[in-house]
């Protein structure tokens, strides 16, 4: 298959922010995103999006975004239709076209950026997109389908149970004692299409599962009890590629508090990160291999992370989930691990546009129309 080669100036939009609990790590990424694109390679488009779903255009976008103070930016759109490709922006009711776009780079967590919903925006628009498609997308945010397809697939991971907040609400001490039925406590509660620990409780009692249960269950009307691997480290390891995709080296999770929780991720920084993991050489194969086979099944593309549960005495590996659109922050174990696999972090962002008109080009090998022959 011919592969599509960078051209100068390849104009990139990078959307950012969302209708997401992960909206503010979103804008971290997306500044360290932005910073990273070489401008003699990219001529950059940011579009934020509010938490309202508002989408925004003009000067200082990401700051004004931050800051709230949207009135003086132009509303933004992207059409899903082929003929109108490109960016636009809102003025008087009238839709200016700013910019035709080769590459989407979404760094957008979370619903409404991470589950599919906005790569299906992308390809209806027939556009160049960073990252997995609207199946790798849904699936890998959906933590019980998730588990269900990895267990389908032999690839081993922690008891879990799901319930709907129509059933939370309606008896909680049946949800709790169902819950309870999956092992001794500490048993952990979220929401079913999180990430960033957003929504995440570690409940150590029926008092905290009650409490973990109704905080996840205000994040979303799924939520995952999930029981808690006892006496592990917790491993990651990031992927690169779309059908032949490569492992990088495993780093390990230190967490400063009971687990590693948003504030231990994004506003502290208080975990620490041993990279590479000081793990025995057939466990760090294992994990990759691992990883690269949850990535396929999935059909990822682009880039995903991969964090395991291994448990101390016994050596076990458990995968906990494949994050599609993992973090970019200064502080994020993707591009971290790429650094010590040898990949620097303009190189990533590079190999990642590349990855996605790689993408592209074979999406438009595909027949679109069907024809009976006479």
């Amino acid at each position: 298959m011919p592969t599509a080669t960078l051209s100068p100036k390849l104009r990139v939009a990078v959307l950012f922010g969302g209708r997401s609990g992960e909206h503010e790590v979103s804008l971290m990424s997306a500044r360290s995103v932005i910073a990273a694109l070489d401008p003699a390679k990219y001529e950059v488009f940011p579009v934020g999006i509010t938490h309202d779903g508002n989408w925004f255009v003009g000067e200082n976008v990401l700051e004004k975004l931050e800051q709230g103070k949207t009135d003086s930016l132009d509303h933004a759109a992207i059409f899903p239709e082929p003929g109108y490709q490109g960016l636009y922006a809102i003025r008087n009711t009238q839709y200016v076209k700013l910019t035709d776009l080769d590459v989407l780079f979404p760094v957008l967590h979370g619903t409404f950026g991470e589950d599919g919903t906005m790569q299906g925006l992308f390809e209806l628009a027939d556009v160049a997109y960073v990252g997995a498609g609207v199946v790798g997308s849904a699936v890998g945010m959906d933590k019980g389908i998730f588990k269900d397809v990895m267990r389908a697939n032999g690839i081993p991971v922690a008891d879990w149970a799901m319930f709907r907040r129509s059933e939370i609400e309606r008896d909680m001490n049946e949800v709790i004692r169902k819950a309870e039925a999956l092992g001794d406590y500490p048993l952990f509660a979220k929401p079913a299409n999180l990430g960033s620990s957003v929504g995440i409780s570690k409940c150590n009692n029926r008092s905290d599962l009650g409490e973990g249960i109704m905080e996840a269950a205000s994040f979303d009307r799924r939520v995952l009890i999930e029981r808690g691997v006892v006496n592990a480290r917790e491993i990651e390891v990031s992927v690169l590629g779309n059908d032949e995709p490569l492992a990088s080296v495993c780093g390990e999770v230190l967490p400063s508090r009971e687990f590693y929780s948003y504030e231990s991720k994004y506003v502290d920084g208080t975990s620490g990160l041993m990279i590479p993991a000081q793990i025995p050489e057939e466990t760090s194969i294992q994990i990759r291999e691992l990883a690269v086979r949850a990535y396929k099944t999935i059909d990822c593309a682009g880039m995903a992370r991969a964090d395991f549960f291994l448990e101390k005495e016994s050596g076990r590996v458990i995968l906990n989930e494949l994050n599609t659109l993992p973090g970019f922050t200064s502080i994020s174990m993707y591009p971290k691990l790429w650094n010590a696999t040898g990949v620097s972090y303009p190189e990533l962002v590079d190999r990642l546009i590349q990855l996605a008109l790689d993408r592209k080009t074979e999406r438009d090998h595909t027949t679109r129309e069907f024809r009976r022959s006479q």
